[in-house]
This record gives structure tokens, sequence and C-alpha cells, in this order.
């Protein structure tokens, strides 16, 4: 037997002694909280319990405890689980801070595996170097973590660009469905039924609570609060105050579809004047350098013919 494959057995042995370790620890330390949170129902769950598992499957039970105790060291070295679960919110995702710390987790595991086979090869060979590979595995561990917090805010832009595209449209519909003489929550109802996109499930979830007893306008002030686009809040704001004053609600609906769609007008037009001196690369740095030659190659030769 070689010697790496030897310390790849120890290795895999060492691990599975952990894991089963690690797994008797955390089944006979259960916190009480979790095992009675889900009896108690007028209660929120707390963020930083571990989340409940989708399926209780053998991969769940092996690797969910230390997958779960990463996710809490992650939480305690990184803080900011009020920014995570407002990005979370923003995003539309259905999950909470702890799983996204184990999401977190489970990229960096993947980075520091990609990282881990070339750097083990590398250390059979030349051993000197084991110490700054281990090095460049750790970095490619954080890289990932980040690397997860950076999708998360990702995700964020991309959802808030296509609530921004989706707005007019939606907006225009409920004004018109409420100027045809339908009330808010029907008119809320028809748009929802009639449309898909990320506003139209915000606009669902406002519905379902209105149907489920909150008022309209506190519906509408919680998607307000909800939402990070100064857009989304004062459509919200406008048909909270419609709603509770009396005041047209076609109209205010319609102005502020008209106002989103010249704010992306405006925006389309920054966004080409910035662009101009990049469209200007390729022309000076390209275009007009092939000008240049096929302009002076032909009387360069001609010299050269003519003098001897």
């Amino acid at each position: 037997m070689t010697p790496l494959l030897g310390g790849l057995l120890g290795g895999a042995l060492g691990a599975g002694l952990w894991l089963v370790v690690v797994a008797l620890l955390d089944a006979r330390r259960t916190p009480i909280a979790v095992r009675v949170l889900p009896y108690v129902r007028d209660l929120p769950r707390p963020a930083s319990l571990p989340a409940p598992p989708a399926s209780s499957n053998a991969f769940a039970g092996v690797f969910g405890p230390p997958l779960q105790a990463a996710g809490r060291a992650v939480e305690r070295v990184m803080g900011g689980s009020t920014s995570v679960r407002r990005r979370i919110e923003r995003a539309g995702l259905e999950i909470d801070v702890a799983q996204f710390r184990v999401e977190q987790v489970v990229w960096g595991l993947v980075g520091f595996t990609l990282a881990a086979v070339p750097s083990g090869l590398v250390a059979a060979t030349s051993p000197e170097r084991s110490v700054p590979l281990l090095v460049f595995c750790g970095i490619a561990f954080v890289s990932g973590v980040l690397l997860r917090e950076n999708r998360l805010s990702a995700q964020v832009a991309a959802r808030e660009r296509q609530i921004l595209q989706e707005f007019p449209t939606v907006a225009e519909l409920l004004a018109l469905a409420v100027a045809a003489g339908e009330s808010p929550v029907a008119a809320l109802d028809r748009v929802v039924r009639r449309s898909s996109g990320e506003l139209s499930a915000e606009l669902a979830r406002v519905l379902a609570h209105v149907r489920t007893g909150t008022p309209i306008t506190r519906a509408f002030d919680e998607m307000s609060a909800r939402s990070g686009l100064a857009v989304v809040s004062r459509f919200a704001e406008g048909v909270a105050v419609a709603v509770e004053r009396g005041t047209p609600l076609s109209d205010v609906l319609h102005a502020q579809a008209g106002d989103v769609r010249e704010a992306s007008r405006r925006a389309l037009i920054e966004t080409g004047a910035r662009r101009e001196v990049l469209m200007m690369v390729p022309v000076v740095f390209l275009v007009l350098p092939t000008v240049v030659v096929f302009a002076f190659w032909p009387g360069l030769v001609g010299l050269r013919l003519v003098v001897p």
C-alpha cells in the first residue's frame, strides 16, 4: 500500500468516525426549544434555530447536523442576520437565515474540494508545499462562502429589475379593472389570475393576506416594508391611501405607471450615454488601425518598388 492511498483511507475513516460522533452528540444535545416549538403554533419560529429537513433521508440524517453546526459557526463569524433576512425577502426565496448559512457552508465545501483535489496531487509530489496549499484550500472555502452571499445580492438585483419591467403593465391592468367598476380586492384577484411574474407573486401574497382578514391598507403597507424599490413602495402607499381616503385609484395607478415608464426611458438614455465611450474602443483600437493599414500599405509598397 502506497503512503498516498494509506493517507486517503485513513482520512476517510477519520471523517466517518467524526460524522458519527458529531451526530450522536447533536442527537443528545437537542435544545428543548427545537422539541417544543413545533407544537406551539402561535409563536414564530426563530431564524437562529436549525431548519427542519425537507425529507428524512440518510444523507440529511448524516450530514444535516454537521452542516447546521457549521452554518451556526458561519453566522457567529459573519453576523448580519438582519441584512441577510432582508435580502432573502427581497429576493423572494423560501428559506430562512439558518438555511442560507447552510447553503454558504455547502458552497464553501465545494470550493474547498475543487482546490483540495489538485492541491493533494501537488502535495503528494512536493510535501514541502503542504502548508501553502492548505492555506489555499482555506481561501477557497472562504471564497465559496462569500460567493454565495454575492449570489444572493445578484438574485435581489435580478428580481428587482424584473419587477421594474413588470410594474407599468400590472399597474395599467389594475387601473383598467378599477376604472371598469371593480373593487380593489376584485381587481387584484383578476390581475393575479391573468398575469405571472415577480410583481404578480407579491400581489398574490397581498391578496392572500387580505383574504385571511388583514385590512387591505395594512397588507399594502407590509408590501411597502418588504420591498426594496422606491417605485413599489410608492405604489403600495398610493393604493393604501387611495383605499383609505377614497381618492380615485385609477388615476393614481395611471400616473405611477407613466412615472415608471419615464424613469425607465431616462435610465436607458443614461446607459446609452455611458456606453458611448465604450463603443469607441473597438473603433479606435480595431477599425481605425485597419483603415490606416489599408490606406498607407499600397503607398509603402510603391515606395519600395520605386526606391532602389
